[in-house]
């Protein structure tokens, strides 16, 4: 089932970069940018995370929680934000629940070999849990104009 806009947010928990256990409902009443990428420590996804991370004041004054979400471990996630200095939830769906109730775990072709991984896809949710946009064509450099508008 793909998810759409309007659609509700796939309730998950997991694991965040420090043990701790993240709901979707912790964040009720707030509004949550949700984004799924590939893997810590690769360019495309430094440079999506770090574009958040220098944009993270504008984010939160227009009410955004963020929440990056990859199949990396806790250790890993815990080595991404250290370098980085990400001021924001990471979590570790090394089970790939999220990835897969959020449709965003797909073939991906690279030189021509075929394989399973994260698509780099966003998702927007509003204070009711209800996703208000998703973001399919992540402009790495540029991800926060994308959700700000």
């Amino acid at each position: 089932m793909e998810l759409k806009i309007g659609d509700k947010a796939p309730a998950f928990e997991a694991k965040d970069q420090n043990s701790n256990t993240v709901k979707l409902s912790d964040y009720r009443g707030k509004k949550v940018v949700l984004y799924f990428y590939p893997k810590d420590n690769t360019p495309g996804c430094t440079a999506q995370s770090c574009n958040l991370r220098d944009n993270y004041s504008a984010l939160q004054a227009q009410g955004y929680e963020i929440i990056g979400v990859s199949i990396d471990g806790e250790k890993s996630h815990q080595n991404f934000i250290s370098k980085y200095e990400l001021p924001f939830t990471l979590l570790a769906d090394t089970d790939k629940k999220i990835v897969e109730q959020y449709g965003v775990w797909q073939e991906k072709s690279m030189y021509g070999r075929k394989y399973m991984g994260t698509m780099r896809y966003t998702f927007v949710i509003d204070e009711n849990g209800t996703i208000e946009d998703i973001i399919t064509k992540v402009k790495t450099s540029d991800h926060a104009k994308q959700i700000l508008k």
